[in-house]
């Protein structure tokens, strides 16, 4: 064997050979007449140093060109695609899937190791029908949680964007609309997802986009079981107007005995209650966020002890003391202390008492039959009328008596039904003269 790897003597039986590239639906774009350009041997893989078949292709209008980055034997160990070297399945980085599915990494990272690793699992691989991962990954078949949550389901065509034009940056760019570059704000240099490395993206070590996918797990919302462990009810909310018993039972009776099931078919929910703990627990962890059932993606509660039920209806019947709001009116006093003040009016001042010696003026007594009727005009003698006006002519208005000097009539005196109408009633002194009398 020659030292050279480009010598041709060299083990040229290792190398690899392919038709057709092994990409995720993001990395192949959405363009379903895609052309590909191919090259035998074109460079090494950047994982085992072979020289691999390279294919170049356009993913879609305004996106980059894009290549393949490993050979096929690492992709296929891996279960990664051959571009971005994320999993096939979840559209997961490599140290999220192992981490959820517990695995651990045991490629050797020396030449001559890695080498002879790679002849092993290119030897089990075409013992089978390629459509299973070799090694440990072909062997964990549990799905875990935290990769049903973070899983991927969609293409992110924006991945395959291009890259930022540097002379843009600069402010040198005179390309314009023309460029195939894209025109964007940078990102922060002091970012971690602007230093990512392949090697560590493969091995599945010190990745940042890794990283920031398992903390965004961890503030995910949980269901956190009840201090309680009497409680072994289950609350399923959002279920539909078509869910039947029996459609929930199939789905629930696989995790232990079910006592019964309570459906309410009004606010479309139901109470599921196992005969143990231990049962409910294992179903609300494997059901919560992740139970779709007939196009319905399920709510599931804890349910809640008689006990503490009963002890919160009693709270809320009591009113609790609040802050008043800044800029708001006061609440309204109770009835029995307004005192008729409706218009919630302050106190009128205290009156003050009379002075010493001096009697309180009291308003004179109402009239018995009310006051008289008011005079028109001055009284006639007795027993004499004025004679009636000729035909056409007005009547004619009486002279005007002669009043002697000094003379002062008198107001008739009222009968005083309210206290406004009362005359004294500001501090008047004197009292009235019957009508048709002088001073």
């Amino acid at each position: 064997m020659a030292t050279s790897k480009s010598a041709n003597t060299y083990n040229r039986q290792n190398w690899e050979e392919a038709d057709f590239p092994i990409l995720c639906q993001t990395c192949l774009g959405d363009n379903p007449y895609i052309r590909m350009t191919k090259e035998k041997h074109g460079k090494e893989c950047k994982i085992c140093a072979r020289p691999f078949t390279i294919f170049r292709w356009c993913p879609g209008a305004r996106m980059r060109f894009k290549k393949t980055e490993v050979c096929q034997t690492c992709s296929k160990v891996k279960n990664i695609c051959q571009t971005c070297l994320l999993d096939l399945e979840y559209g997961l980085p490599v140290q999220v899937r192992d981490a959820a599915l517990k695995i651990a990494d045991e490629m050797p990272k020396s030449d001559v190791n890695k080498e002879y690793y790679t002849q092993n699992m290119e030897r089990e691989i075409a013992q089978t029908d390629g459509t299973v991962a070799p090694g440990e990954l072909g062997k964990a078949k549990a799905t875990s949680d935290m990769l049903l949550k973070l899983a991927r389901t969609t293409p992110y065509y924006k991945r395959n964007r291009p890259h930022i034009c540097s002379f843009w940056v600069k402010g040198e760019c005179k390309r314009g609309e023309e460029c195939p570059y894209r025109h964007d704000k940078p990102s922060d240099p002091d970012d971690p997802l602007s230093d990512q490395n392949i090697k560590d993206r493969f091995y599945g070590t010190n990745d940042p986009v890794a990283d920031k996918l398992l903390k965004r797990y961890t503030s995910m919302p949980q269901l956190d079981a009840p201090e309680d462990r009497t409680i072994s009810t289950l609350y399923v909310g959002n279920l539909g107007e078509d869910v039947t018993e029996k459609d929930l039972r199939d789905n629930f009776y696989q995790f232990g005995e079910i006592r019964s099931i309570t459906l309410v078919t009004r606010q479309q929910c139901a109470f599921i209650q196992y005969t143990t703990r231990t049962s409910a627990e294992a179903a609300a962890e494997a059901t919560f966020n992740k139970l779709i059932m007939k196009g319905r993606r399920l709510n599931i509660k804890w349910g809640r002890s008689q006990a503490q039920g009963q002890t919160k209806r009693e709270g809320e019947s009591d009113q609790a003391h609040l802050e008043p709001v800044p800029g708001l009116p006061s609440s309204l006093p109770h009835p029995e202390e307004m005192q008729n003040n409706f218009f919630n009016l302050n106190a009128p001042p205290p009156m003050l008492p009379p002075p010493p010696g001096m009697r309180p003026m009291r308003p004179p007594p109402p009239h018995p039959r009310g006051p008289p009727p008011p005079m028109r005009g001055p009284p006639g003698p007795p027993g004499m009328r004025p004679p009636p006006p000729p035909p056409g002519m007005l009547p004619m208005r009486p002279p005007p008596m002669m009043r002697p000097p000094g003379f002062m009539p008198r107001i008739p005196m009222q009968t005083v039904h309210y206290p406004s109408q009362d005359p004294t009633r500001m501090g008047a002194t004197g009292a009235l003269a019957p009508p048709g009398t002088t001073k």
